[in-house]
């Protein structure tokens, strides 16, 4: 089930104007090895400004998506377009800034040499400003904004694997991009490290620049993202903000102490699928709660303790991607 698609495109799948004002738009987006199909027609848009969390389960095709989004993959079918740029013109004109997990970093440079070696990519030369190339950050601002400053002097083989996912996180950072694209950004980190990194993408996100992030950590994406986008054996499976998943997923929970009442009237509520009664105690699954609790009080107008609560994103999550036979 997808909540919202809304890409435009014109016949043989080339992205139309709507598409080209998106900070990333896909259509169409096909790439198989050998027999497995990593992705299997994903369209997708993004607006500027929005802090989209792509989520799924191993071998979901999240990874492989971000490749063709990035340039590293070619794909068999489909456009992708990052600010109307083919992404390749993208990254090398420092629009968008990535870290990926497998992002090595040299053993024997320091922090400082690393960014500042990347930095020097986008380096203004002559007739940079006809390709639209920007001034990357001060390599001193890079580091401080990731919140590493204090191990700029530090060689990258002395660095904890916290550390070292805070300067890639520089690394992406220093070419100044409208567009960050975060593969599992926390991942190693402890929790002092993650509320710092988080603190740190809050201020980034607050200057109205896009982010895009994958992550396996749940309660990330329900507290950081605008947006979720579940990707399921190739596919997106959902797409909207996470009250919308949650409740696409697994609709709502009526909780409520229902004096008298036994488990075949409760089910028999308009808007009730499923009801657990023990000592009064009632536990109603509800397709649409807002029906199912005006009937409750007007067939038991002596029910109390009313609560009526949402399935988290990890119930959301399960549900979704969980197993199920899938066309080739």
């Amino acid at each position: 089930m997808v909540l919202a698609m809304t890409t435009e495109t014109q016949p043989g799948g080339q992205l139309g104007a709507v598409a080209r004002g998106a900070a990333v738009a896909l259509s169409g987006l096909h790439k198989r090895y050998g027999d497995v199909r990593a992705v299997a027609g994903v369209d997708l848009l993004i607006s500027p400004g929005e802090v989209v969390a792509l989520l799924g389960p191993n071998g979901a095709g999240k990874s492989t998506t971000v490749d063709m989004m990035l340039g590293l993959t070619r794909p068999d079918a489909g456009q992708a377009l990052v600010f109307g740029q083919k992404p390749q013109d993208a990254v090398r004109g420092g629009t968008v800034g990535a870290m990926l997990q497998s992002g090595a970093l040299l053993a024997d440079a320091t922090v400082a040499e690393t960014v500042g070696l990347v930095a020097a990519l986008y380096q203004p030369r002559a007739g940079a400003a006809a390709s639209g190339r920007r001034r990357p950050l001060p390599v001193s601002e890079a580091l401080t904004r990731a919140g590493v400053a204090d191990l700029a002097r530090r060689r990258c083989s002395k660095l904890s694997g916290g550390e070292k996912q805070r300067v890639r996180f520089a690394v992406a950072l220093v070419c100044d991009p409208d567009l960050l694209v975060l593969d599992e950004p926390t991942v190693g980190m402890d929790v002092v490290g993650r509320r710092q990194f988080w603190q740190a993408m809050h201020d980034y996100t607050d200057t109205g620049r896009t982010v895009l992030f994958a992550t396996h950590y749940l309660d990330e994406a329900e507290e950081y993202a605008d947006r979720v986008v579940l990707m399921r054996s190739g596919r997106i499976v959902a797409d909207g903000s996470v009250a919308q998943v949650r409740a696409a997923a697994s609709g709502r929970t009526l909780r409520a102490a229902v004096p008298g009442a036994t488990r075949e009237m409760l089910t028999a509520l308009p808007g009730v699928t499923g009801a657990d009664l023990r000592a009064e105690r009632a536990v109603l699954t509800c397709a649409d709660s807002d029906a199912a609790v005006r009937a409750l009080l007007a067939a038991h107008p002596n029910a109390h303790d009313i609560e009526i609560t949402t399935a988290g994103l990890e119930d959301a999550f399960l549900a979704l991607t969980g197993d199920r036979e899938e066309s080739p």
